[in-house]
């Protein structure tokens, strides 16, 4: 091959396991059989056989049609070794389909062909003469740990499963690859052996050969452009490597390896927080789509810095994925748990991180400031999630407040929430009334309307008794150890529907917010769907303010003007229950919950 020589071959996988490969350690795991945390995904491997058995069931005695799977891009070294730089996936999942063909007929007692046995291993002689054996593919990345060994000498079901993510993810593909033997070619020999012929004889990729690694790297580049066939987060890998002298290799590949590890640890799409990292740290219009990521890149170098100087750009997109993990596990970037961000995935739920966005753009403000930050989007998260904003929407205010975040200092961070989170919530305003005045159980989710009644139990508490680690954390109020309770029953008996008189058996009246309350599960269940008159009597024994003086407010005074008397004497309390009194609360959830969440109309303050 002549130093700028390109080779094409058409060959089929008998032809391509002639010879010897190697995954270079600069190179992403094995990810095909990957399945989340709910056990989804991780379809590859099937699709892979399916699609290949499906032409292999078009056979007929005389003629079987040929089957396509890809193209891989290779560059020899000077011991005769193909090094993969692009088709990995696919390559290591047809050598595993060949271990597993092989172990399926051993356990069946059946002899191996020799062929199956050399497109596994084989030997080589050296220029001395020397025989070397070695597996047909070798995996060099940290992370596969030297399993597919394992696999290669037939030790698959001792193999480890668990260490690392590839490691994982290659036990998950043999695994369905030896179920698709048992299922489909119901672990019968003859059946196994044709499979394997006609696998090793028609199927077929295309194998371009390149004389240099930066060549492979430019023809990986040009393969996969736009995205078509790799992610975004691929190509910018190779991208940065293109970019890198060969001398920064190792570093870069360490670098990406614990990007990408810690974007596995906050179970989060690789895409998605490329996406965001991008919203936060550049000023790109929040309409930028992740299938248009790699082109945005090889538009804008002269902001990133990503041919330039490519391991310090990796070093960045390195730092905000840690921050972004930890962000995932409700902390920040230095790793102290933020109450803003915990009660903020108790509002919206693991789907709802928007937020992200701004809190990388924070990342520079000081530990006070974050912990407002923090707390500023739970305020405002809730605002947009209860008026019903739209998520496009409000993802466009938050990419807006991060652009204006990054270069807004310690000193103007006060201007910075005032113009940006309080004026969001001022301008909702009307709408945030009239959706608490009209709320019921059932017009959001049940664990926003749990979270909304600890709120507002939570902030009664904190005006009474002051701070505390029970009363700070509202974990301790969302708990499973509380109860959701209807004052008038959901399927009341008669005494309780007589006495609430009018509407007791009105389930638009009953699911309302004013006819909830937070309490305890043990006497929630002492209650049961008894009448108002008993309920009160029991009511005082819950440890929550708001819960313990429904009916009455004596029971939390002490004095005359300390803390709990004064937040006492502030509650609503209902000595009767019907139609009226349950409006009336309402009204008064709604005025507590415009203090708890600072939802301000313009040119004044709210009242408690």
């Amino acid at each position: 091959m002549t130093e700028q020589s390109i080779i094409s071959d058409d060959m089929t996988l008998k032809r391509m396991f002639q010879d010897f490969y190697r995954v270079p350690d600069y190179q992403r795991e094995y990810v095909w059989g990957e399945t989340d945390p709910k056990g989804e995904g991780g379809e590859e491997v099937d699709q892979f056989l399916s699609d290949i058995y499906a032409e292999y069931e078009g056979a007929t005695k005389d003629f079987a049609p040929e089957y396509f799977i890809g193209t891989i891009v290779v560059c020899k070294d000077d011991k005769d070794v193909f090094e993969l730089v692009d088709g990995q996936q696919r390559t290591t999942t047809a050598y595993l389909t060949l271990c597993a063909l092989r172990d399926a007929l051993t356990e069946l007692g059946q002899d191996i062909p020799e062929e199956l046995k050399s497109q596994i291993a084989s030997s080589t002689i050296d220029w001395q003469g020397e025989s070397v054996a070695r597996f047909r593919l070798e995996l060099q990345y940290e992370d596969s740990g030297g399993i597919l060994v394992q696999y290669a000498e037939g030790d698959g079901k001792n193999a480890d499963r668990e260490r690392t993510r590839s490691i994982r993810n290659i036990g998950s593909a043999y695994r369905t690859i030896r179920e698709f033997i048992a299922t489909t070619l119901e672990n019968d020999p003859a059946a196994i052996r044709k499979f394997h012929g006609y696998l090793t004889n028609k199927v077929k990729i295309i194998r371009i050969q390149t004389p240099t690694i930066a060549k492979a790297l430019k023809i990986f580049e040009t393969i996969n452009d736009r995205g078509v066939g790799l992610d975004a987060m691929d190509l910018l890998k190779n991208l940065l490597f293109m970019n890198a002298k060969e001398s920064e290799y190792a570093k870069l590949k360490d670098i990406w390896k614990a990007l990408t590890d810690e974007i596995y640890k906050a179970r989060e799409k690789p895409l998605r927080f490329l996406r965001y990292y991008l919203l936060a740290s550049f000023d790109v219009d929040s309409k930028l789509r992740e299938e248009i990521i790699y082109d945005w890149f090889l538009r804008n170098e002269a902001l990133t810095g990503h041919k330039s100087a490519p391991l310090k750009f990796a070093q960045r997109l390195l730092e905000a994925a840690k921050a972004y993990s930890n962000f995932a596990s409700n902390r920040n970037a230095a790793g102290r748990v933020e109450r803003g961000m915990v009660n903020t995935r108790l509002l919206g739920g693991k789907s709802i991180k928007q937020h992200f966005i701004v809190l990388m753009s924070g990342r520079h403000l000081s530990s006070a400031n974050f912990s407002r930050l923090c707390d500023e989007i739970e305020k405002t998260m809730f605002v947009w999630l209860i008026t019903g904003t739209p998520g496009k929407e409000y993802e466009r205010r938050i990419v807006d407040a991060a652009h204006t975040l990054r270069g807004t200092t310690d000193q103007d961070f006060e201007e910075f929430v005032r113009s940006n989170f309080r004026k969001e919530r001022s301008n909702l305003v009307s709408d945030f009334n009239a959706r608490l005045l009209s709320l019921k159980l059932g017009d959001t989710r049940q664990f926003r309307i749990r979270y909304l009644l600890a709120k507002l139990t939570q902030h009664v508490d904190l005006l009474a008794y002051g701070p505390s680690q029970g009363r700070d954390d509202l974990q301790e109020y969302v708990a499973g150890g509380n109860d959701i309770e209807h004052i008038l029953p959901d399927n009341g008996d008669a005494e309780a529907i007589a006495e609430f008189g009018e509407g007791g058996d009105d389930q638009a009246i009953i699911q309302r917010l004013g006819n909830l309350l937070l309490i305890e599960k043990s006497i929630n269940r002492a209650i049961q769907n008894g009448r108002y008159f008993s309920k009160i009597s029991v009511y005082p024994q819950s440890k929550y303010l708001l819960t313990r003086c429904q009916a009455s407010n004596q029971s939390g005074q002490v004095g005359v003007a300390d803390k709990i008397t004064t937040a006492t004497k502030s509650l609503e309390v209902f000595p009767y229950w019907n139609v009226e009194a349950v409006q009336k609360r309402q009204a008064f959830l709604a005025k507590l919950a415009t203090t708890v969440w600072d939802v301000e109309p313009k040119g004044g303050a709210a009242s408690a």
